[in-house]
């Protein structure tokens, strides 16, 4: 189960639609010895496709030292689809390399649900619940 604060969510669909027709990217981090993801961080998308994404290798090397920095790690990986359901593409598949991580995937496509997490390990997709966490977080 991947818990989330209503606000990380809101901001994710926002850089989504912003981003429309190109596929948006980021991250959550979570400090190390939290289950919590609490810090959303935007990336951005190099690759500049409505079907593809990539973070941009220097902002992901300055994000990385950051969460270093913090005691932080990448606990989830978001990203948007433009045009299909909310579901890891082969592609997302093949570069999903963190077994321990969320993979968070919205559309901005008309298609239900809008938002769906996934973990992915070896190649195998699973779903997971996301729920939506009340203030005070």
């Amino acid at each position: 189960m991947l818990l989330l604060s209503q606000d990380i969510i809101t901001a994710i669909f926002d850089q989504a639609r912003q981003a429309h027709p190109l596929e948006c990217c980021g991250i959550i981090a979570a400090a190390i010895d939290s289950e919590r993801a609490t810090r959303l961080i935007p990336m951005t998308n190099s690759a500049c496709s409505p079907v593809y994404f990539a973070f941009d290798p220097r902002q992901q090397l300055q994000v990385w030292r950051e969460m270093d920095a913090r005691n932080e790690e990448p606990r989830v990986f978001y990203h948007s689809h433009t045009a299909s359901r909310a579901y890891p593409s082969a592609t997302d598949i093949e570069f999903a390399n963190d077994a321990n991580a969320h993979y968070l995937i919205v559309t901005t496509a008309d298609y239900d649900p809008p938002l769906r997490s996934f973990r992915i390990a070896q190649g195998c997709v699973s779903e997971e619940e996301v729920r939506v966490e009340t203030p005070p977080y």
